[in-house]
């Protein structure tokens, strides 16, 4: 799908999550069709190891990656391919522990100061050694204006970053900071050759400047329009996640058809994020085996003026409890996920004490369909035939789902939806653009965690953050959420966060639809994957061999 960056714009940059998170639906339009009924899945963590190494395999990626600069790398095709390629100073593994990698070691020996200590023996893939002083030039660029990071945010406290040992790097902050480091198990603490960063240029990231970097592949070739080559780094440091396969090729399939097509006929070994609507297809072919992992992402709709209708909270609560979620799930995705009523997932809860996970996802409010109640709410608000405003695009089945559902549910109760269709890359420009949004109500958006704490969902619904469109605000929340930030320990980080969670599901300044796995296929010559979310940043493919 289109992407739009303004390069040199901190605020139009930080607004790329949400095009990253909006990807999450593009590749799931197509596919074919089959019965409506229910489809039966469950998680998957693991596959079988392999049997053994495999010359080489292909995975389709619905779109050419915009780039492989990890600067801006924030989508999934970009993504997919760079984990494999390029390594972060933390690893972020299928689980979403997050692990040591680039960084042997990590150490905070003050509120202010993350202090990493760089991994000895590791080169590049032009062989020249790792230091510690292209980790500060892989970092300091996310600073730089005239780059224009989209991955700014998670640098917004940094007040220095320098070399204080021959191997070892100190982050200053401007204030404490819990959530810098847990992002550098991601693009944003992705280390790159610094004689690299200056010899390419603008051309670094691209079809012509390509990456050095440490991950056990190497990016052989990139056909703009075509594919991308990956091949084997026989010198790669970490020996329990050396490739399996000599050589991975990503090919480059708009149409979803074509893709499940591909991967039917076995011309292509796997690929993620499967339309839904091919499943059964691809389950009958006996091609491989359709495969459904843990995600971090959550279906909702953005109210984006909150000037409006929207504007009052018995209006929100309204609309959310006209709605038929369970049918809009079964019609959307084949009933695979399931209704939620917060703005995280269980999968970014990892290290919360259980009376923080009760408090998140018990200790809330329901809003399972209730027309009665809801009509209530709408009398006592007084807005009974009132128009809002809904913007969609041609993306994907599930847009179209969710805008007549969310239009049926308006008339359920008074209200006038008037549904408004866009061009992808118009729809792309309600998250980064502001004037995009004048006039607009709501909009869907499917938005995934890049880190493996659930604060990160509540630290852009601040107020005044880039990415709370609506302008909600709410002191308490910004309290809590501020002190969490602020608070290393991690149990007493989620209980903090539990109390966002609640206040954001009282007061709804986006309404929570559902979440899902992350579907993928594993064709039959291979095996080995980790169907995961994680797989934005992990090195999945070192993994997958012959099965």
């Amino acid at each position: 799908m289109n992407r739009m960056i303004i390069r040199g714009s901190a605020a139009a940059v930080a607004g790329i999550l949400a095009v990253g998170s909006l990807a999450a639906c593009s590749p799931s339009d197509g596919g074919g069709g089959g019965s409506d009924e229910a489809l039966d899945w469950e998680v998957t963590s693991t596959t079988a190891a392999p049997s053994g190494d495999i010359d080489s395999f292909t995975f389709a990626n619905y779109a050419e990656p915009y780039s492989l600069d990890y600067a801006y790398a924030f989508d999934y095709s970009d993504n997919q391919v760079l984990a494999n390629v390029c390594e972060s100073l933390l690893r972020l593994n299928p689980d979403f522990t997050l692990t040591p990698s680039l960084a042997e070691s990590f150490s905070h020996p003050t509120p202010t100061t993350w202090v990493y200590d760089i991994r000895e023996g590791v080169t590049f893939h032009d062989g020249s050694p790792l230091t510690a002083a292209d980790v500060v030039a892989s970092l300091s660029r996310h600073l730089d204006p005239a780059v224009g990071s989209s991955w700014y945010s998670v640098y917004q406290n940094v007040a220095d970053i320098a070399r204080t040992g021959e191997h070892q790097v100190t982050v200053t902050m401007t204030g404490p900071d819990s959530q810098f480091n847990l992002s550098m198990g991601g693009s944003a603490g992705v280390i790159e050759s610094a004689a690299t960063l200056a010899e390419k240029g603008a051309d670094y990231g691209n079809s012509t400047g390509g990456v050095n970097c440490t991950g056990p592949f190497s990016l052989a070739e990139w056909q703009s329009g075509e594919s991308i080559t990956l091949t084997r780094y026989d010198d790669y440091w970490d020996q329990d996640l050396m490739a399996r396969s000599g050589e991975v090729r990503f090919v480059f399939m708009g149409d979803s058809t074509a893709r499940v097509n591909a991967l039917k006929s076995g011309s292509v070994d796997g690929a993620w994020q499967i339309p839904i609507e091919a499943v059964p297809q691809l389950r009958s072919s006996g091609a491989g085996d359709v495969l459904f992992g843990a995600s971090t992402a959550v279906g909702d709709l953005v109210v984006s003026d909150l000037d409006g209708p929207l504007g009052d909270i018995r209006v929100r609560k309204a609309l959310l409890l006209a709605m038929d979620r369970e049918g809009m799930l079964q019609a959307a995705a084949r009933g695979v996920g399931e209704v939620t009523d917060v703005l995280t997932t269980a999968s970014v809860w990892g290290e919360a004490s259980d009376a923080a996970r009760t408090a998140a996802f018990d200790d809330v409010t329901s809003y399972e369909q209730n027309l009665e109640e809801a009509k209530k709410l709408i009398a006592e608000a007084g807005v009974e035939g009132e128009t809002l405003t809904y913007v969609t695009a041609p993306i994907g089945n599930d847009f179209s789902v969710i805008s007549q559902a969310t239009a049926a549910a308006a008339q359920s109760i008074g209200l006038t939806l008037k549904i408004e269709s866009v061009s992808p890359a118009a729809y792309t420009a309600l998250f980064s653009d502001p004037s995009a949004r004048e006039g607009v109500d709501l909009f869907y958006t499917s938005w995934y965690l890049s880190s493996p704490d659930a604060l990160e969902m509540y630290s852009v619904l601040r107020t005044g953050e880039f990415s709370n469109y609506g302008g909600w605000s709410d002191p308490e929340f910004d309290e809590v959420v501020n002190q969490a930030i602020a608070t290393d320990d991690p149990v007493a980080r989620s209980e903090l966060t539990a109390r966002a969670q609640q206040i954001a599901n009282e007061e709804l300044p986006w309404l929570p639809l559902f979440t899902g796995p992350l579907p993928m296929f594993q064709g039959e010559r291979i095996s080995g994957v980790s169907p995961s979310m994680a797989f934005l940043y992990y090195p999945w493919a070192a993994e997958i061999g012959a099965r």
